[in-house]
C-alpha cells in the first residue's frame, strides 16, 4: 500500500508518518521508485504500537524509540514482555534530593520497607529492577507526607497486585503473534494503568457513600479488599 492508505487505515496523518520513519521509530518502506515506497501490515502494527506509546501511553519520541527498539531485540514472550515492562517510564513522585540526615534516614528506611516487603511475597526480582528503585523512592515521598504511613499495610496491597498482574500475564501468555503480543504488552504495561485507578476511586467513591448513607450492610458494600492485620486503609 502506499503511504496514503496506509495513513487511511492507521488514522495517523502522511506528515506524521514521515516524521516517526525519520525518528527512527517505522521501518522503511519497499522503495518502488525514487519518490514512492509500498508499507505492509507491519507498518499498520508498527504505528498502531507508536499511537498506543504516544497518544495513550504518553511517552515522548525517545521513550517510545528506546520501549520499540527493546521490543526488537526480545524473541520470546517473556522477553517482549520483560523488555517493555523495563523499557517504559517507572512512575515515581520524587521530591529534590538533599543532603540533610533526615532525607539519608528516610531513603534508607524506604529501600527496607521495600527489601522486607519483597521478601515477604517472595518475589523473584532484582535489587537493581527500576520498579524497585520506584517504589523505594514513592515510599520515601509517603514516609515524608503521611503521618499515618504503616509499612506493615502494603503486603495486602501487593497480595492485590499479585492477582492482577496474574490476570495480565494470562492474557498475553495466549497471544502468539510477536507484533499483537507487544501490543497487548503495551495495553498491559502502560495503559491498564489510569484504568485500575480508576476502578479503585469509584469503588472508594461507591463506600464513602454508603457509609453516608448508613448502608454498609448493603450488597457489594462487603467486597472491598481487607488490610493487613493491625491497620486499615491506605499503607
Amino acid at each position: 500500500m502506499k503511504i496514503s492508505e496506509l495513513s487511511r487505515r492507521t488514522g495517523v496523518p502522511v506528515a506524521s508518518i514521515k516524521y516517526f520513519r525519520r525518528e527512527g521509530l517505522l521501518p522503511a518502506g519497499r522503495a518502488t521508485a525514487a519518490t514512492l515506497a509500498e508499507y505492509g501490515d507491519e507498518h499498520v502494527q508498527r504505528l498502531r504500537l507508536i499511537k498506543a506509546l504516544t497518544a495513550l501511553g504518553g511517552l515522548s519520541i525517545a521513550a517510545t524509540r528506546d520501549v520499540l527498539a527493546a521490543l526488537d531485540r526480545a524473541d520470546t514472550t517473556d522477553g517482549t514482555l520483560g523488555a517493555i515492562s523495563y523499557a517504559l517510564p517507572v512512575p515515581v513522585a520524587e521530591s529534590p534530593a538533599t543532603d540533610s540526615e533526615d532525607d539519608a534516614r528516610a531513603a534508607a528506611a524506604a529501600e527496607a520497607d521495600v527489601a522486607e516487603l519483597v521478601a515477604a511475597m517472595d518475589w523473584q526480582v532484582p535489587s537493581a529492577s527500576p520498579h524497585v528503585r520506584g517504589l523505594a523512592t514513592a515510599l520515601k515521598e509517603l514516609r515524608r507526607l503521611d503521618p499515618h504511613y504503616r509499612p506493615d499495610r502494603l503486603v495486602a496491597y501487593a497480595g492485590l497486585a499479585r492477582s492482577i498482574a496474574r490476570l495480565d500475564l494470562e492474557r498475553a501468555a495466549a497471544i502468539d503473534d510477536p507484533a499483537a503480543l507487544a501490543e497487548q504488552a503495551v495495553i498491559v504495561f502502560a495503559l491498564s494503568a489510569p484504568v485500575l485507578e480508576l476502578l479503585r476511586r469509584l469503588a472508594q467513591e461507591d463506600l464513602v457513600r454508603r457509609r453516608i448513607a448508613g448502608d454498609a450492610g448493603a450488597p457489594g458494600a462487603d467486597a472491598a479488599p481487607q488490610p493487613a492485620p493491625g491497620g486499615t486503609g491506605a499503607p
